[in-house]
């Protein structure tokens, strides 16, 4: 047979069965047998090739997810060295008196801040300059151990899938 995709290898397995279980076939128990083996031969080596480029790629994805740790700590490292600076630059300018600095590339200016609120008592502040916040969440675990302990939940159902392992 020619280089089969492992979908192409399952349909010519699945055909092979239903002939090997057709009373009508004209096809011989034996060759038809014959056809089952080497198709099985052929796809669980496809099978096994699919499942060793499936770790590869599973590798290169871990690789990536370390990688991208790695840049975020940096990132965060950076970000924090910018801010720390800023303060420095900002405290040496106050204590100095200066309040800008121009060059040729850039110019730094100390500007204040537009009014911030800061609540120092959030039971004083009177209900009209307050917004009701609901949160509701659906407890997926109680959900689940009430339907398999045979109680019915409107909204919910049991469903069972299946996952592909490769150990």
């Amino acid at each position: 047979m020619p280089n089969l995709t492992l979908y192409q290898l399952s349909a010519h397995y699945v055909q092979a069965l239903d002939a090997l279980t057709d009373p009508d076939a004209e096809l011989p128990a034996e060759a038809i047998s014959d056809t089952l083996e080497a198709l099985a031969g052929e796809l669980e080596e496809k099978a096994v090739n699919v499942a060793k480029f499936l770790r590869n790629m599973e590798t290169t994805a871990e690789a990536i997810k370390v990688a991208e740790a790695n840049m975020a700590k940096r990132r965060k490292t950076l970000e924090n060295r910018v801010q720390w600076l800023k303060g420095y630059l900002k405290s040496n300018m106050e204590h100095s008196g200066m309040t800008e600095i121009e060059c040729p590339y850039f110019r730094v200016t100390i500007r204040s801040n537009p009014p911030a609120v800061e609540i120092l008592d959030e039971d004083s502040v009177p209900a009209e300059f307050k917004e009701p916040v609901v949160n509701w969440k659906v407890d997926k675990t109680a959900i689940r151990k009430a339907l398999q302990a045979g109680q019915s939940v409107a909204g919910a159902s049991l469903s069972q899938g299946a996952r592909l392992v490769i150990k």
